[in-house]
């Protein structure tokens, strides 16, 4: 028999292959729920202050005319679902392994888009009802999702859907954004205060989420490489993909920043959850710390395309973003008065 005392922790009580997974100690499983706590009150609190960015007419204006949100809808259940399934089967990794990445693929859109959009000078309004409304949408889209793509794997009733969590997430959303609102709406110049500490806070969270992660879970990190591979392709593929597809579809470039961050910036908390309910402790082995691995590399590459936005906006092309900006306004604000159907229409560049 293979000795696995060399790769795994010494406290693994259950070790295969490559993988090992120790369980939470007392410690950490009261520093989980401490933690998980207090991090949820700081997102809630992040999130106001985004609110205080979204002007509630043009809020309300993509949701009566939600060709925007249809596309940001396309990319999140359409799109990260099928590139999901097609990294797993393209890497021949195990059926259990494969359920996990296509429930990653289907999750809703995560909160940290918002303070990324934020941070690109995406579409703010755009975001947050891309979010609002994928996470309503993801009661009914992930359990028809997975009951499509999981099937060839397992049975799709095995996967048990947190309706409870995604009731919390949209809730611990929609609150704080709306008084967000509010108080731009009653109070603009207050509102830019609150949103420049709260961006700054924002950014500070994502990176503490992670590392805490990192933590709390650091003896599961010895995981099969195709996941780490798969973990380091699909946040990327569903960056590329959205912004492309944003792109086709006549968005403007703000827009299409904003959709590629919505695509690929995915609920990895509901994810785990999803997991633990979902498995034995023999398949946790396999899959435990792939949630994990997509939240840190979407972070980094979400980082990486930032500091390209930034460099380019101050070195190549401050004067024509500024201008391109404009032209985009100017072509949906036409756009607006040639509308019939609330559809499609091209972006005249």
């Amino acid at each position: 028999m293979m000795d696995n005392s060399s790769v795994c922790s010494p406290n693994a009580t259950i070790c295969e292959g490559n993988s090992c997974l120790a369980p939470e100690s007392n410690y950490n499983a009261i520093l989980s729920v401490v933690m998980s706590t207090v991090l949820t009150i700081l997102l809630a609190m992040v999130m106001f202050s985004m609110g205080c960015n979204v002007e509630i007419h043009k809020f309300l204006g993509h949701i009566r005319r939600p060709w925007g949100i249809f596309v940001g809808f396309l990319c999140q259940f359409g799109i990260m679902p099928l590139t999901g399934f097609i990294l797993s089967v393209a890497f021949g990794i195990l059926p259990v392994q494969a359920v996990v990445v296509l429930i990653m693929g289907c999750c809703p859109g995560g909160t940290a888009s918002n303070i990324l959009a934020y941070w690109v000078e995406g579409d703010m309004d755009l975001s947050v009802s891309m979010t609002t409304c994928s996470t309503l949408l993801a009661l009914g889209m992930m359990p028809l999702c997975l009951f499509i793509y999981t099937k060839t794997w397992v049975d799709s009733g095995t996967i048990v859907i947190p309706y409870d969590s995604i009731g919390t997430s949209l809730v611990a959303l929609v609150i704080p954004v709306s008084i967000g609102m509010y108080v731009n709406h009653k109070w603009p110049q207050k509102a830019k205060i609150i949103l420049k500490i709260g961006s700054i806070a924002g950014a500070i969270l994502i990176v503490l989420i992670a590392v805490i992660g990192g933590v709390l879970y650091q003896s599961a990190w010895i995981i099969e490489p195709k996941l780490w591979i798969i973990g380091t392709i699909y946040p990327i593929a569903g960056y590329s993909l959205g912004f492309i597809l944003a792109r086709i579809a006549g968005q403007p470039w703000y827009r299409c920043r904003t959709v590629a961050l919505e695509t690929g910036m995915q609920n990895t908390q509901l994810c785990s959850t999803i997991v633990q309910l979902s498995f034995s402790p023999e398949d946790l082995n396999l899959v435990f710390t792939f949630p994990l691995i997509y939240s840190i590399f979407q972070i980094v590459f979400a980082a990486i395309l930032l500091g390209i936005y930034v460099t380019y906006k101050k070195y190549c092309g401050k004067n024509n973003a500024e201008l391109q900006e404009k032209t985009d306004n100017e072509v949906e604000s036409r756009s607006s008065f040639q509308e019939t159907n609330k559809g499609f229409q091209p972006d005249e560049k």
